[in-house]
């Protein structure tokens, strides 16, 4: 199997991030990476904050609240009236649940790709409720058509209250055909949750066309917000029912505003999202997507070669944007989360490579992300050192 050639570097971006240069950072769909202008933007705010709390707080906080609201629901082309700033995708997901009425006889829907954070999140509602937290397989490699009639199969009208799919899944970088799994759910009228963590600043959605009842998406991992910036958009006939996790002073003027004022909370990542959106547009969003699309699936390439992962065996996702691919990994490896999480951390420690491990389905997955301050070198050596360590590491 040939790597093929690598895209061309986006000059200079590399210096945009105060990344350590003695690690190569394969794992931007974790945590992010802010770009230095925006860091220094959400400074400003925060010198802002502390030369006058008082002001800052009580004096227009609510309408630049409103006004990014509106400049990021604008860029995912979602209603922002229908929209709120939330902390992140598990946040968007807990809101969701917390509003969803729930009974003894009644079912949440997730699928095996779901992230562990909302899976937990939806058992806890349920196990609270009486209810019952179940699970549809959706295998890697399955069609859209195949998709969307397992997710058909596996409903339960009148019994399933929610069902909640991945636009993006974590694990697998799997990618879903949720507006048709939307306009099938509601069918029988079932809201659908969109758990779109990966989504925005990766593909370029529109938010509204998707029908579903709730989509909630991370800006701080490929929209270069700060940590801590999410938009949940919740369709008409559920925005008179959403409550805020923690009650606070704009109870009474209902969602959005109720969910998104919570007290001193720090509103300075929000605030600078708008920057993170600049940012991306100055470098010219459509070459940011091409270039780490194609570096993703040379990463890909390149590493599965070197632990002989057959071309059939390779994942691909169904859309060409995608910044993320999995490798899987040796039979045996990495089958747990505690050993995908040990496995990480060995990586990380013996080769200065940051990168993902889950394990999903009994096996053992690699994920690579690509942004703009990855180099083509840094996957050639990653490959070139993984062999030898996962060798040595079931020894």
């Amino acid at each position: 199997m040939s790597a093929g050639a690598p895209p061309a570097p986006i000059p200079g971006a590399r210096l945009l991030f105060s990344l350590d240069p003695g690690v190569s950072y394969l794992n931007h769909g974790s945590f992010g990476a802010v770009p230095v202008g925006v860091q220094r933007a959400q400074q400003r705010l925060r010198d802002e904050i502390e030369t006058n709390p008082l002001r800052f707080f009580a004096q227009g906080l609510g309408d630049r609240i409103i006004h990014t609201r509106r400049h990021v629901a604008s860029f995912l082309r979602a209603d922002p009236e229908g929209s709120a700033l939330v902390a992140n995708t598990t946040t968007g997901a807990a809101l969701v649940l917390n509003t969803v009425k729930l009974e003894s006889a009644d079912e949440v829907l997730l699928t095996d790709h779901a992230y562990g954070a909302v899976a937990m999140a939806a058992r806890r509602r349920c196990r609270r409720a009486g209810a019952t937290a179940r699970t549809v397989a959706l295998p890697m490699g399955a069609t859209d058509a195949e998709l969307v009639s397992r997710v058909r199969a596996a409903l339960r009208p009148g019994r399933t209250k929610l069902l909640i799919v991945d636009q993006i899944a974590s694990a697998t970088a799997m990618t879903f055909p949720v507006r048709e799994i939307a306009s099938v759910a509601q069918e029988h009228d079932i809201p659908v949750m969109v758990d779109a963590a990966h989504v925005p600043g990766m593909l370029d959605v529109d938010v509204s066309s998707i029908g579903a009842d709730f989509w909630v998406g991370n800006l701080h991992k490929w929209a270069f917000a700060p940590r801590g910036t999410a938009l949940l958009a919740v369709a008409p006939q559920w925005r008179r029912r959403m409550e805020p996790l923690v009650v606070s002073w704009e109870q009474e003027q209902g969602y959005p505003h109720s969910v998104e004022a919570q007290g001193t909370l720090d509103y300075t990542p929000w605030l600078a999202a708008p920057t993170g959106l600049f940012t991306l547009r100055t470098l010219g969003w459509e070459e940011v997507r091409a270039h780490n699309a194609a570096l993703a699936a040379y990463g890909q390439r390149v590493i599965a070669a070197a632990l002989n992962v057959a071309d059939a065996d390779l994942p691909r996702p169904a859309d060409p944007d995608l910044s993320m691919r999995v490798v899987p990994l040796p039979a045996g490896l990495a089958t747990t989360p505690p050993e995908a999480q040990a496995l990480r951390q060995h990586i990380a420690d013996k080769l200065a490579v940051e990168t993902a491990v889950n394990a999903w389905g009994g096996r053992g997955l690699l994920r690579l992300s690509a942004q703009i301050y990855n180099r083509p070198e840094e996957y050639d050596r990653f490959a070139e050192r993984l062999p030898q360590l996962l060798h040595d590491y079931r020894r």
